[in-house]
């Protein structure tokens, strides 16, 4: 009787103790991993936002704290240790990762999401018209302003800190619209749904877009990073913050409409979900490595011809070193 009540006793416990491990680090028979992920706030970050809310973490055995950050503020976090994982943009993770960023970019996530911006009626029908124009950005590091910079390169304006043919000029995202609407600028450049928003509202032409045009539209804008601690000490968990968010960005492409309507409910985003679907519409979210690998080899080149990457920089190695990849992070999924 006294074995059969401890053999209980002992199933009981071992019962209690699976109620708490994560459904999915029992379903694949892992430990569950805890990190913290940082996010601040934009519409396309939205495969952290559904990986929380639609159990894409959990199903990879995580246990994720979201941080909220101040738009801006991921690099000095990640740096700190104050998060494991964030998201970026493409484009502003090659100047800081020149400059030693501690991060390993593991899977772009999707396209799309710049924009220029001008006045109808302006005269300004392509990028070649910009030339001796002033433009507004949201700041001199920001994708908009490296996406501008490459348009206006490959149309020939020069646009070095040299000898730059064109003025670019820092306004906050909500005075953008309304410094071009005034004549202080003439174009600006601009992330959605900044850039969508402001098209709607000051009815601006659009004449150049990620989304749209090419070569731009078929190159991976966004990705999944962690820390390079994390990759180095923690491969697993990694390797599992990256298919959550595969997972997450594929579900995305499929479920536009709801994802707008998760983000605004569930605070991550303001707006109107209505809007922010149409513009998640434009988005392509299929995840892939090999895909964000070779965008950010293309844009690092094109920034070292444009001077904004420093001529000592090996762009070879640090297209290399930048990436942290995982023999079970399939490349792609959709």
């Amino acid at each position: 009787m006294r074995g059969t009540v401890k053999r209980l006793g002992f199933f009981l416990s071992m019962a209690a103790a699976l109620l708490i491990i994560p459904a999915g680090a029992m379903a694949q028979g892992r430990e569950p991993r805890r990190i913290k992920a940082g996010y601040s706030g934009s519409l396309c970050e939205g495969p952290i936002h559904i990986a929380h809310e639609k159990g894409f973490f959990g199903e990879e055995g995580l246990d994720v704290e979201l941080v909220k950050l101040a738009p801006g503020t991921n690099f000095e976090a990640i740096a700190a240790g104050q998060i494991d994982a964030s998201f970026g943009l493409l484009a502003t993770l090659i100047q800081p990762l020149s400059n030693g960023l501690p991060i390993k970019i593991t899977t772009g996530l999707h396209t799309g999401c710049d924009k220029l911006l001008v006045k109808p009626g302006s005269g300004i029908e392509g990028p070649a018209d910009l030339k001796g124009r002033r433009v507004g950005v949201p700041s001199l590091t920001s994708s908009p302003i490296m996406f501008a910079r490459r348009g206006l390169a490959a149309a020939g304006v020069k646009v070095g800190d040299k000898d730059s043919e064109v003025e670019f000029v820092v306004f906050s995202n909500a005075e953008l619209p309304l410094a071009l609407d005034k004549g202080a600028i003439d174009a600006i450049a601009a992330n959605d749904p900044v850039a969508s928003v402001a098209a709607r509202d000051y009815g601006l032409a659009v004449i150049l877009d990620s989304a749209r045009d090419e070569p731009y539209s078929g190159q991976y804008c966004c990705a999944a990073y962690v820390s390079a601690a994390l990759a180095e000490k923690d491969p697993d968990a990694a390797a599992r913050y990256t298919r959550a968010m595969q997972k997450a960005a594929a579900w995305i492409q499929g479920n536009q409409d709801e994802t707008a309507r998760i983000q605004v409910d569930g605070k991550y985003v303001a707006g109107d979900p209505v809007f922010n679907a149409s513009v998640l519409k434009t988005f392509r979210y299929i995840p892939s490595v090999s895909g964000a690998f070779e965008a950010f080899g293309v844009t690092a080149r094109e920034l070292r011809e444009i001077g904004v990457i420093g001529d000592r920089v090996d762009v070879e190695r640090l297209h290399r070193n930048s990436f942290a990849r995982f023999d079970d992070v399939p490349d792609s999924v959709e």
